[in-house]
Formats: structure tokens, sequence, C-alpha cells
């Protein structure tokens, strides 16, 4: 039994005519007899009798007609729900940011994406880069934004926005405005967590220099980059924070930036799904918009994306 056939049927009795039926479903007369005749074949009953030139229903055409009227029904309510999916009219889209982008990018890029599809709802998680990379890979979140490259089979990792971390104390502390490598080593340093990207970075930088992050003093270790950033303007020690968390205490004056020679803290920001083809239309189309983006490091809110429309890769 077919969709097509059903269509026939029901057009057919409401009419009670194989002519206007073939009229109004742009088909043939003969079309539509070959539809009626097999969901005939198919159900192995008769549906129809003419009576006076006119067609009418059996008595199992009547008992199937209030089912088959309830099938495309749903059918065409499947049908529409999908077309407002394609459409991106509706959709569910779960993101997943270690804390930089997290906190300080992206609720800025999703307040613009939603201007251009309203119906999308659009869940944030934030969480360091090892967990947020994690979470993709268990189809807990659709879209991960990670401060770090991810190399887990099965996801696909792409480069994203540019930035920039450096080392910040508080204002008029002990520690002289520049310092070569083990110089910032000596002083007791404020770390994020083991699985964060900054923390990572920091490492693998200092780790190509011969130096070792776990050899270095640490003041404290914490759980978020807001969290950091309080310990430093508490004067607990130094610490590496992006340029996109600093920017604000930096211009308050709660922060001074501290130059280490020798020590690049150039990184990006790697956008991290499940490989192409397994997703959601919201899913490709949040992905495509933030390829499309060109924010720049150290601005925060909403200026920092481009308000023009989002170009595709």
């Amino acid at each position: 039994m077919q969709l097509k056939q059903l269509e026939a049927f029901l057009r057919v009795a409401e009419l009670k005519s194989f002519t206007k039926a073939a009229q109004q479903l742009y088909m043939s007369q003969p079309a539509i007899s070959f539809q009626i005749k097999s969901l005939e074949e198919d159900l192995q009953v008769s549906l129809f009798q003419r009576r006076d030139k006119k067609v009418l229903l059996t008595e199992a055409g009547q008992l199937l007609y209030p089912e088959a009227r309830q099938i495309v029904k749903h059918f065409q309510r499947v049908k529409g729900a999908l077309e407002e999916l394609r459409g991106l009219k509706t959709g569910k889209l779960t993101v997943g940011g270690s804390t930089v982008p997290g906190e300080y990018i992206l609720p800025a890029m999703v307040g613009l994406f939603k201007v251009s599809y309203p119906g999308i709802t659009v869940s944030l998680k934030i969480g360091d880069s090892r967990e947020v990379a994690a979470r993709v890979r268990e189809w807990d979140i659709d879209l991960g934004v990670t401060g770090a490259p991810v190399e887990i089979a099965g996801l696909s990792c792409t480069r994203w926005l540019a930035d920039r971390m450096m080392v910040v104390a508080a204002p008029g502390r002990k520690f002289r405005r520049e310092l070569d490598l083990a110089g910032m080593v000596a002083e007791p340093l404020v770390l994020r967590e083991p699985g964060s990207g900054t923390r990572q970075v920091l490492a693998q930088r200092l780790a190509e220099a011969g130096l070792s992050l776990e050899e270095c003093p640490q003041a404290m270790e914490m759980g978020s980059t807001r969290a950091v950033i309080s310990a430093v303007e508490a004067g607990l020690g130094l610490a590496v924070v992006s340029v996109w968390a600093a920017a604000e205490p930096l211009a308050l004056g709660r922060l001074e930036e501290v130059v280490v020679a020798g020590l690049n803290l150039e990184r990006h920001f790697y956008l991290v799904r499940h490989e192409a083809g397994l997703g959601s239309f919201a899913l490709d189309a949040f992905y495509d918009f933030l390829q499309g983006q060109k924010a720049e490091p150290g601005a925060v809110g909403p200026a920092a994306a481009s308000s023009g429309t989002p170009e595709r890769p």
C-alpha cells in the first residue's frame, strides 16, 4: 500500500468521480484507475462500485476511508515539519564551548545567528576543551568550540578564529613589566585545570623551549578563566589568559600585561563535530555561519562578529 494509492482513493471517494479526481491530481484517468486497481489488489477487496454514473464506496471502502484520511494527514504533517527543518524555520541545536569561546565569543555569535533563524533553539554548554570534545564524541552536543586541536576518531576538527594569549598580573605588582622565560616560570602561576586548551597550549610552548609547566611554582589551579583573572587581580601570581578574556579588565586597569621575551602565545579556536553528513540542518547552518564570521581577538560582545550576510566556506 503506497501513499499515492491512498491519495487517489481519497480523491475518488470524495469527488465520486475518476475523471474529476484525475483532473485535481493532474493525472490521466487511466493512471488514477491503475492506482485504485493496485490498491484493491494489495488489499484483496473491491473499494468502489458504479451506480447511475456515480462512483460509490463499497463496505470495504467505507472502512478504509477514515483510516486512509488519518494516514495521509499524518504524512502531510510529517512532511510539513521536515520542510520547516530544511528551511530552518524550526530546529534544535546544542553547542559546547570551552571557557573562552563559550563565555566571551559564542553568546554573541548565537545572537547574530538567531536574527536570521529565530525558530532554531540553541543551547550553550561550557566546559574545558577536553570535556567539550568528549561530549561531541558521545553525541551529547552537536558542535564543540575548543581552544586546542582535537584528535578523536570520527570527529572533524577545523581551525576557526585566531586568538592571542598573554601573560597578565595585577597592577602595582612586584613583577617586572618585562620578563624572559626563565623569569616567568620562576614566578607563581595561576593555572587552568589540566583539560583546558589554554593550559595545553602553554605547556606545549614551554616544552618547545625545554621547560616543564609542571615544575613551575603554582599559586592556584582554577576551573574557569574568570576565576583565574580574579585570582590575578587579588595579587596571587601571574597567569596566561586569552586576549578575549583580558580585554575588559585591561581596559579598566584591573590587569597589566607582562611581556615575556621568547614566548609565542598565538593560537586558534577549533570547530569540532562529527564527520560530514552526520548532523542536522540546524547544525550545518550554524557551522557554515561560524566559518563565515571574521571576529577579531580582543573584541567582546556583538561587535566582535561581522554583521554582514554569513558567507559559506
